[in-house]
């Protein structure tokens, strides 16, 4: 049981560790070749992934180990890139990016959907069955890669802004080759060059809003920059001196310690609360618990935390979360029911807020 454990911890290690290194290269893949390359080199490693994790036991390797590489690996070429589809309609950006976040946080049920399914088919339906169904995720995400998806990264609102302050100058309609041609020639390509141009104008618009919605967009944002306390501490600094600033290396290692922490302890609660509460009965509850309360609390605590976000400063949204985790930490060391279920409640509401607030 301890060895199967063991392995266990190490292959969620191994996911884990490869989720987060792999999102820089992945990063630097999307700014070269676009998010069609990315959601097509996902799909090939979706595929593999659950591959082998379906017929790992008819395989001449450790197929698990290299399932929950490829899995994880996948993962990270599929969730970057989708955060640039908020910018698909950029007054609605807010809505689309809470939505992409609570459908990663969301994706903590599926562990739940599999163990309710496993257990009411007395075992029939096990791991390879699982990932055989699976795979109609990797051929779905290729097949709207090459028919829905874009190649290019959508545009920010800032950029579009540019774009129509851009389009809405008429000296554009006007070229130096313009004294090449006679004048009723001029005439008709100048007036197609002002129907494009207006076009643009219009097709900005409905993307970004009316000038009414656009100044009321910048008052909300000037807003958040206020209540933030810190806008622009770093604006105009090098990279150089932003990466050895104190901003940077504490928030850093904050997010070191607390990503080792959350994965440690969804991976280990199980054996935690077993030792801790000295029963396997109490140690499975506080696990099913926490197995509904991880998708539930991502989503439900979706719309506070952006409020909690928006109007509250920087320094007060750090103090909350180092409080929080303070309080996680010491409930975590006390060996009672209360204090597991009490951990396990602030625990999924403190997973989203700061991904959320790092974001």
């Amino acid at each position: 049981m301890a060895l199967t454990q063991n392995r266990l911890n190490l292959t969620f290690t191994i996911a884990s560790v490869t989720t987060n290194l792999s999102a820089l290269l992945v990063g630097g893949l999307l700014d070269r070749y676009g998010p069609k390359f990315c959601g097509i080199s996902a799909s090939v490693l979706l595929l593999l992934g659950s591959l082998c994790m379906a017929f790992a036991a008819n395989l001449p390797f450790d197929a698990y180990f290299a399932g929950h590489f490829f899995l994880a690996f996948g993962g990270t070429f599929i969730f970057v890139p989708s955060f640039h589809l908020s910018n698909t309609f950029p007054k609605l950006q807010g809505l689309i990016l809470a939505l992409i976040t609570g459908a990663f946080d969301a994706s903590a049920a599926v562990f739940l959907g599999f163990r309710l399914v496993y257990e009411s088919t007395g075992g029939k339906f096990g791991l390879q069955q699982f990932f055989l169904a699976y795979l109609a995720v990797p051929v779905f995400l290729f097949v709207t890669q090459l028919t829905i998806m874009p190649s290019r990264i959508y545009e920010t609102r800032t950029e579009l802004t540019t774009k129509l302050e851009q389009a809405q100058d008429p000296v554009q309609d006007l070229h130096d080759s313009d004294e090449d041609l006679p004048d009723a020639e001029l005439w008709r390509v100048r007036s197609e060059r002002a129907t494009l141009r207006k076009q643009s104008i219009s097709d900005i618009r409905k993307f970004i809003g009316s000038q009414t919605e656009r100044i009321e967009y910048a008052k909300k944002e000037d807003e958040k920059h206020v209540n933030s306390g810190v806008w622009g501490v770093l604006h105009g600094v090098p990279a150089s001196k932003q990466i050895r600033s104190p901003w940077f290396i504490l928030i850093t290692l904050l997010t070191v310690l607390q990503m080792a922490r959350f994965n440690f302890f969804i991976a280990t609660i199980w054996s935690q609360y077993e030792y801790m509460l000295d029963s396997v009965t109490k140690a499975s509850d506080v696990t099913e618990y926490f197995d509904i309360a991880l998708p539930l609390g991502g989503v439900l605590t979706v719309p506070f935390i952006g409020l909690l976000l928006d109007g509250t400063s920087t320094a007060v949204v750090l103090n909350l979360m180092v409080m929080l985790s303070t309080i996680i930490g010491v409930l975590n060391a006390i060996p009672a029911s209360w204090a597991a279920y009490t951990t396990v409640s602030l625990f999924v509401i403190f997973r989203p807020l700061y991904y959320s607030a790092m974001s």
